[in-house]
């Protein structure tokens, strides 16, 4: 199935092979062994042919139908908000950025939160969508957007639990992790899970 897709997505988007190995710094003929099914990509590949074609990687391999985000429009239209801020023991979406369609079954749910800044570097960029479904606990190793700190305004972190420490972190290793513990715990709200990010073109 991925091959299928993979292909199916260049002729969409007027790709070629070239510009697609081009992208990920690998060779032609191994573009043209994935789309002739000989062989498949690793996972963080996967992930960012998905992202360069705007689709989720479960589309890619065949797990889903559902594009998410394809220029056509199909699903349901999710907000896109630029802050999510905690105060008074509840969370506030913020700032208005319109919407953008996802393929998800209960769109109240959801929102798209527009990504600021490096620290997710290189896999996910400043300006790119975080389709994130509203829940308040998160299992270690999810991606998910915590609002914590001085300025109570969330952040999208790898989440890690420790024993009785949590760690906030960063993809990009130009960034130190934010290590929370004890009353500090108390302090920390999780806005909801990351299910998918894609770049906004």
């Amino acid at each position: 199935m991925f091959a299928q897709r993979l292909r199916e997505l260049r002729k969409r988007d007027g790709v070629s092979q070239a510009a697609v190995a081009e992208m990920l710094g690998i060779s032609q003929q191994a573009v043209g062994k994935w789309e002739k099914g000989r062989a498949t990509p690793e996972p963080q590949t996967l992930a960012r042919i998905a992202h360069f074609f705007s689709v989720s990687t479960d589309y890619l391999i065949g797990c889903s139908d559902g594009m998410m985000g394809h220029p056509g429009g199909s699903g349901h239209r999710i907000p896109i908000i630029g802050t999510v801020r905690a105060g008074y023991g509840a969370l506030a979406y913020e700032d208005d950025y319109g919407e953008e369609y996802a393929d998800v079954k209960n769109p109240s749910d959801y929102f798209y939160l527009l990504v600021r800044g490096d620290s997710m570097e290189p896999r996910i960029s400043d300006g790119d969508l975080a389709l994130v479904h509203r829940q308040s606990t998160l299992e270690s190793g999810e991606l998910g957007v915590i609002v914590y700190g001085e300025d109570g305004e969330g952040t999208l972190k790898k989440f890690i639990i420790r024993g009785n420490t949590v760690i906030l972190q960063p993809f990009n290793p130009a960034y130190s992790p934010q290590i929370i513990a004890g009353e500090e715990l108390d302090r920390m709200y999780i806005a909801g899970k990351v299910v998918e990010t894609r770049a906004r073109w």
